[in-house]
């Protein structure tokens, strides 16, 4: 990692110098100085505050990151978009806070829109479209929409990537895995928050928003999935138009969940549609494994028929079989009361931290999951607060630093959307209780005489594989300790850095020792009379001073610029 990478090209360099100076504006400047950015910002702007950086008290520093992050434009926007669902790692003050960023910009101008489609699709606009219309339907970061109708006359819509913002997001990424090491290195406390891990599960969720083709591929398994469901509707993709910066799919004619007047109007049941809207969710979870990760109201349509049609397939999160398995587990032993159930079950997950005493986990966690889930035996389904459930869910983790899954997140909120779109549908829509016979069934299956042999063969396998590699590897050790070859890696926690700091200290301090000791000199060769002299002052003690005096001043300006005092 190297920061002065970023001074090849002049426009990383300027982009770099454009975050800095945003979070300055928003009172962010310690955070800049302590992970050594001081270099990159303006003198003018060192000089003034002579390292002394204000935070400011209002708004809150929450508000006050989603304000740096809502100027900064869409790279930042999508990363405040996927740091809104880990409440685990960022609180639920900065997550709350960061979801009140909307992904609405400007659309682009409709000729770039035209050039960029027939560039992807390698022929004139005309002899795709019948129509295309000019105005977008929708706008956001990345890309926008445009209605049309093929020369077959088939309505669709055409997905269209902003010009360049590839390239934009990539030097974005780089910029942010190079703040995300500084922050590790030199901020302890962010470790917790794993800042690397945050910009790698971004730049990989965000790359795959940006390649249309993942979309595509996403949109026609969604439609395998429910071709057998009449009350669920999957929009078609044309294969033959479908590039990684445009494509083309079935234009969709609904209304959008939420808008319950025209619902109304139109004479649908509304019960019954949140019935299948969640259903198809539970489907999509615990039989598919695959499900659609941004399920908001514009997303899901009603369509004249009275189905369900689901798009933007963008955003789509996965299950695998151990994760379901464990979710049907937890849900068994809530059922239970089996509180020592539900901890084994966090323990298999892996989201209970390496370092963590077991014993001592068990005992609190133990004690503040019969706190929380005690009460909720006592209401009935419909009285459950379930946005309350799993915000309480959250508080419990970040209690005990649970390292929850980003799936499992993705999943708690989606089903929080959906909790809120089936209740305005249906005020008595019970969430709960439509989950439960998809997680009977689950359970029904994991005790399956098939899964249980399958299970088994599988855990025969490990163990052999096991037994196989133990004596190989007994036989490496033993080698390497009686060749002395064993190491033992020793890290202490930031003594690099302590280093560095006394060696730079120690550097300056020699430095002004020898300009004071050459402002010394000048004063004695002067007082001595020693060589030719200028207008009564020794030529020699003159020449000492001047250069003793530019490298004092040299020494005040390299200490403002690097920020610390």
């Amino acid at each position: 990692m190297d920061i002065s990478r970023f001074s090849r090209t002049y426009k990383s360099a300027r982009r770099l110098q454009q975050i800095i100076n945003v979070f300055l504006k928003y009172g962010f400047g310690q955070i800049i100085e302590q992970i050594h950015l001081g270099r990159y910002i303006p003198f003018k702007k060192r000089l003034r505050s002579f390292g002394a950086w204000p935070a400011l008290q209002s708004p809150t520093v929450p508000g006050r990151l989603r304000m740096a992050f809502a100027e900064l434009g869409p790279t930042f926007i999508k990363l405040a978009q996927l740091l809104s669902s880990r409440p685990d790692l960022i609180t639920v003050e900065f997550a709350d806070e960061l979801k009140k960023l909307q992904d609405d910009v400007p659309p682009f101008p409709a000729h770039e829109a035209k050039r960029i489609i027939e560039m992807e699709f390698k022929r004139p606009l005309d002899t795709i479209f019948s129509t295309f219309h000019e105005k977008p339907i929708a706008a956001a970061s990345i890309a926008q929409v445009h209605r049309a109708t093929l020369i077959d006359n088939s309505d669709v819509i055409v997905k269209v990537q902003r010009p360049e913002i590839r390239e934009h997001i990539e030097s974005d990424i780089n910029i942010l895995f190079t703040i995300a090491r500084l922050l590790d290195r030199h901020v302890a406390e962010s470790r917790f928050f794993n800042p690397l891990g945050i910009v790698e599960e971004f730049s990989r969720t965000i790359r795959k928003e940006m390649n249309f083709v993942e979309e595509s591929k996403n949109c026609s398994r969604f439609k395998r999935n429910f071709e057998k469901d009449p009350n669920i509707h999957i929009p078609k993709i044309y294969a033959e138009y479908v590039t990684e910066k445009a494509f083309v799919m079935e234009w969709i004619d609904g209304i959008r969940i939420d808008d319950i007047a025209e619902i109304e109007r139109m004479g649908f049941d509304r019960a019954h549609l949140a019935k299948i809207g969640v259903d198809a969710f539970f489907k999509q979870i615990l039989e598919d494994g695959f499900f659609h990760a941004d399920p908001h109201p514009g997303n899901i349509l009603v369509t004249p028929s009275g189905a369900i049609a689901f798009v933007d397939f963008g955003i789509v999160g996965r299950v695998t079989d151990e994760m379901k398995e464990t979710m049907a587990s937890t849900f068994l032993a809530l059922i239970r009361r089996d509180f020592d159930g539900i901890i084994d079950q966090y323990i298999a997950l892996g989201i209970v931290p390496e370092h963590t005493d077991i014993e001592i986990f068990r005992r609190e966690f133990k004690s503040d999951l019969i706190d929380f889930l005690e009460p909720i035996y006592d209401i009935t389904l419909q009285e459950l607060d379930f946005a309350l459930y799993l915000d309480t869910v959250t508080h419990l983790a970040i209690k005990h630093n649970l390292r929850v899954p980003s799936a499992l997140l993705l999943i708690n909120k989606a089903m929080l959307i959906l909790e809120n779109i089936g209740r305005q549908l249906d005020p008595t829509f019970n969430f709960i209780a439509a989950a439960e016979p998809y997680a009977s069934k689950l359970i029904q299956r994991r005790i399956t005489q098939s899964r249980f042999y399958k299970t088994a063969k599988d855990n025969i396998w490990e163990f052999s594989d096991f037994v196989s590699m133990l004596p190989r590897q007994t036989k490496q050790i033993i080698k390497k300790i009686l060749k002395d070859d064993i190491q033992v890696k020793l890290l202490h926690v930031n003594l690099p850095e302590f280093v560095k700091d006394m060696d730079r200290s120690s550097n300056r301090i020699a430095f002004a020792m020898i300009v004071s000791a050459m402002i010394l000199s000048s004063a004695i060769l002067h007082a001595a009379g020693v060589g030719p002299t200028i207008f009564g002052f020794s030529a020699l003690a003159i020449s000492a001073f001047v250069f003793a005096f530019f490298m004092g001043i040299w020494l005040i300006i390299s200490i403002i610029r690097s920020g610390r005092f």
